[in-house]
C-alpha cells in the first residue's frame, strides 16, 4: 500500500515523500520583489517536504497583486531566489517556483511607472485588495490587447527560464484562485468575443498557450499547473466549469507535464474526471472546512485519490511537518495574524520537534 511518506518519482525528479508544501503568499520580499535572507531560512526550514512550491511569484511588474511579493523578472530577483534554492538543495529539498500574474487583482499603488492592473476584459472585481496603503477597492482593469496577450504569455516563459537560472527544479503555473489565468477561464471576468473568449474552448485558450509556452521553454517535465475549478475567490463565478476545464486539461495532457495540482473547493466529482483526463501525477490540496489540512487527509494517498498531498497553514506553523505527521503530532497552531507581512515573528520562530 502506498502512503504519503513513500518516495515518488516526479517526472524524473526523486521526491523523499508525497507531502507538498502548498504555495502561500507571505509578503516578506523587498519592495522590488527580491527574496530576502529571511525567505532563505523560511524555505530551508521546510526542506523535508517532498516538494516545496513557493509563494506566488509575479512574472512581470504589472502582474503584482499584493505588496512585498517576489518576482522572477529582474536579475536581482533571480539572484535572491538562487540563495533560496541553493540553501533548500543543501538541506536535501526540492523546490518549484509558482509563476503568477495577478491580472485585475491588484491596485495602481502597487505598480511602477503609472501602470494599472490588466485583465481579459474591463470588469472590476468586487471587493478590496491589500496594499501598503491599506485596503483599497479593486479598480477596473485595462483590457489586454492581442499583442499584450502574446507578450504576457511570453512573460511566463521568460520567468520560467529565469526560474531555472535561479536554481529551481521546476515551476508551477498559477491558474487558480481568481488571478489572471483564472480570469480568462471564468465567464464573469472574460467577456471577450475574439479568439480568447466567447466560448468554453476560447476561454481555455490563454491557459493552454501559457502552459505550452512554459513547457517549450523549460520542458514539460519541469512544468506543473494549478487549477481551482468553480472557486469563487476574488469574485470569480463559474456556474458550469466542466466544459472549459475539460478543454484545458485535454489540450495540455499530451504534453507530459510534471503534475496537475487542484484545489478541492467545490466539485470533487469534477476533479476526479479531470484527473482521469490528465492521466499524470495528481496533486490535491484538500478542502477541510474550519481547520487546516491535517493527518486526517493522509489516507487520500492510500486510497488512490491523490498521488501527492498539499498542506498549507500547517506547513507554516510546523517546519518539520512530515515528521510530525508521521508521529501523529503534536502540531503547532498557525498564527493567522502574522500570515501576511511583518517581521520574522510567526515566520521563522515556529519550533521543530526535539529529539
Amino acid at each position: 500500500m502506498t502512503t504519503a511518506f513513500d518516495p515518488v518519482d516526479l517526472a524524473g525528479i526523486p521526491l523523499a515523500n508525497r507531502l507538498v508544501m502548498a504555495p502561500m503568499t507571505r509578503n516578506r520580499a523587498t519592495a522590488d520583489g527580491v527574496p530576502t535572507p529571511s525567505m532563505v531560512r523560511y524555505y530551508t526550514q521546510r526542506a523535508s517536504a517532498g516538494l516545496i512550491i513557493t509563494e506566488a511569484t509575479q512574472t512581470t511588474p504589472v502582474g503584482r497583486g499584493y505588496p512585498l511579493t517576489p518576482g522572477l523578472h529582474t536579475p536581482e530577483q533571480v539572484a535572491g531566489w538562487r540563495a533560496v534554492t541553493d540553501s533548500v538543495h543543501a538541506a536535501g529539498g526540492t523546490i518549484f517556483a509558482q509563476l503568477w500574474h495577478g491580472g485585475r487583482i491588484g491596485h495602481p499603488v502597487l505598480l511602477p511607472d503609472g501602470l494599472v492592473p490588466v485583465g481579459p476584459s474591463p470588469v472590476a472585481a468586487a471587493g478590496q485588495g491589500f496594499t501598503h496603503e491599506g485596503l483599497k477597492d479593486f479598480v477596473t482593469p485595462r483590457e489586454l490587447t492581442g499583442q499584450e496577450i502574446a507578450d504576457t504569455i511570453a512573460g511566463f516563459a521568460t520567468a520560467a527560464r529565469n526560474a531555472l537560472d535561479a536554481g529551481f527544479d521546476g515551476v508551477e503555473i498559477h491558474g487558480a484562485n481568481g488571478y489572471l489565468i483564472h480570469q480568462f477561464l471564468a465567464p464573469n471576468s472574460n467577456l471577450r468575443t475574439d479568439e480568447w473568449g466567447g466560448s468554453d474552448e476560447a476561454r481555455a485558450r490563454f491557459a493552454i498557450e501559457v502552459v505550452r509556452a512554459v513547457a517549450d521553454a523549460i520542458g514539460a517535465h519541469r512544468t506543473g499547473l494549478r487549477l481551482s475549478p468553480g472557486n469563487p475567490f476574488n469574485d470569480i463565478s463559474e456556474p458550469a466549469p466542466e466544459a472549459t476545464y475539460t478543454a484545458l486539461v485535454e489540450a495540455v495532457a499530451p504534453l507530459g507535464l510534471a503534475y496537475l495540482h487542484t484545489c478541492d473547493v467545490v466539485d470533487q466529482d469534477l476533479l476526479a474526471r479531470l484527473r482521469k483526463r490528465f492521466g499524470g501525477t495528481f496533486v490535491l490540496n484538500p478542502a477541510t472546512e474550519g481547520r487546516p489540512t491535517g493527518p486526517e487527509e493522509l489516507p487520500l494517498v492510500e486510497e488512490g485519490r491523490a498521488d501527492l498531498l498539499a498542506y498549507g497553514a500547517l506547513f507554516i506553523a510546523n517546519p518539520d511537518l512530515p515528521r510530525r505527521l508521521a508521529a501523529g503530532g503534536p502540531f503547532n497552531t498557525p498564527d493567522r495574524a502574522s500570515f501576511y507581512g511583518g517581521d520574522d515573528s510567526g515566520y521563522l520562530d515556529y519550533p521543530a520537534l526535539t529529539d
